[in-house]
């Protein structure tokens, strides 16, 4: 199974491919390197190779800002912003890196290089790590795949990435396994997961893991509605999610106001979390960060805006998208690099319209149902970031992502749950339809909206 722990990471932005990946690569690479420093092999000196989609799109991503934090000792889930900005300025001043103990030369301007021509043989998404002695000879070289959602492994064990059997009350790998694990059990969809959680580790963990998730979305919400300026990157994009909340509290005093005021509502909460993605903010990987915004703004929905709202239900929607990202994880693609946005803001669609399915009180039938819905109407979307930055047409993406998963889940709940395209098949469509995209359109900026803004 996939697990919670796995499904949401909290991060920093603005890529859980490019930025979160990455990071996490270079903090393993650092901590095996240090072994060698204990050994008195030194002086070190790294230089780190970017490749396939992390050298087209890897400045605007902050690839290699993310390499140096890594390289720094840092892991994405305890960055401090402080701390982070200290081992930036170090490196560039004085071209020394690493944690305390396993210092090596390494100047960024020089040590990091976009390899745009060579072809990753394994995935799209792939970084190699190369230290060297005094005289210029090897002492240690690893290449890793950033596969997506935060997930790395090293080139070499990428077909191992998907996930192997564990000993779980509900081992389902499929749609279909998990229907038939609700009907023979009567349990629900989240109840499902949380006893295979529980198998693992004790359910008192999960569930505070669960809270702590749900706490760092909204939090995540409340901070990119009040937070003003500009945007990093050469576009110059303003965040808009500020003046749209204040026009928003505005019109509750007027007698102006639309019936689909709710939409600009739940558009706003997927922009706010997405422009602090942008920043490079404190973002929950959900499943990825360029999909970041689409579960927080309908869990938020249905926190202010569902009666009978609680807690619980907010565990029992992000338990349920934990089922419906692992189904996709496990038998396609969350990587935009692999298959476009429809394996990041589509998959996110579909664990938020299941997500909310539950926690209004859908049966497994509409749940799934509501998955499949959300998936099925982002089938062949493309990943064209502008400048290779997640900020053009990602953001506003992620807002019609999230209305696209309450419609799904309301027309589901409509229904009883049967349906002639079932999230399996939805699923086999996404990653063959992904598999057929051309390069272009797969996080590259080489195609799309992207070339509509040359670098020149």
């Amino acid at each position: 199974m996939i697990s919670v722990f796995e499904i949401f990471k909290i991060g920093i932005g603005p890529s859980s491919s490019h930025t979160v990946g990455p990071m996490k690569a270079a903090a393993e690479f650092v901590t095996e390197l240090a072994v060698l420093a204990a050994d008195a092999v030194h002086p070190l000196h790294v230089r780190v190779t970017l490749y396939g989609s992390l050298a087209w799109t890897g400045v605007g991503h902050a690839t290699d800002r993310a390499v140096i934090l890594g390289l720094g000792g840092l892991h994405p889930d305890m960055v401090d912003p402080d701390e982070a900005e200290t081992i930036l300025v170090r490196a560039r001043e004085t071209h020394e890196l690493g944690p305390r103990g396993c210092i090596f030369t390494f100047d960024p301007d020089k040590d990091i290089i976009f390899d745009k021509d060579t072809i990753p043989p394994v995935h799209p998404n792939t970084l190699q790590f190369l230290a060297t002695d005094g005289d210029g000879k090897a002492v240690l070289i690893r290449r890793y795949c950033s596969i997506g959602g935060g997930f790395v492994v090293p080139e070499d064990k990428n077909a191992e990435a998907v996930p192997q059997s564990v000993n779980v009350p509900f081992d389902f790998r499929s749609g279909t396994q998990l229907l038939s694990c609700a009907r023979r059990s009567g349990l629900s969809i989240p109840e499902i997961v949380l006893a295979n959680e529980s198998a693992l580790r004790p359910v008192e963990e999960v569930l505070a893991y669960v809270d702590r998730i749900i706490d760092v979305m909204m939090a995540c919400v409340d901070r990119g509605m009040r937070t003003e300026g500009v945007l990093p990157g050469r576009l110059g994009v303003q965040r808009r999610a500020p003046a749209i909340r204040d026009r928003l509290e505005a019109d509750r005093f007027r007698n102006v106001r639309t019936a689909h005021e709710i939409m600009d509502w739940v558009s706003l909460f997927a922009i706010a979390v997405n422009e602090e993605n942008a920043a490079g903010g404190r973002i929950v990987t959900a499943p990825t960060n360029g999909a970041a915004g689409v579960v927080p703004a309908v869990l938020r929905y249905y926190r202010d805006y569902s009666a009978g709202a609680s807690r619980a239900g907010e565990r029992d929607f992000l338990l349920t998208a934990v089922a419906i990202g692992g189904l996709f994880k496990r038998n396609a693609s969350i990587s935009g690099a692999e298959v476009g946005c429809q394996g990041e803001v589509g998959v996110a669609c579909s664990m938020a319209a299941a997500g909310l399915s539950a926690a209004l009180g859908a049966g497994a039938a509409q749940v799934e149902n509501a998955a499949e819905i959300g998936m099925e109407h982002h089938l062949g979307m493309t990943c064209d970031p502008v400048g290779g930055l997640v900020q053009i047409p990602c953001i506003e993406r992620n807002a019609f992502g999230a209305i696209k998963a309450i419609n799904a889940a309301s027309l589901a709940m409509r229904g009883d749950g049967s349906h002639h395209v079932s999230l399996d098949d939805v699923i086999k469509t996404m990653y063959e339809t992904g598999k057929d995209m051309s390069s272009r359109y797969k996080e590259t900026s080489l195609g799309g909206l992207a070339v509509r803004f040359p670098e020149c």
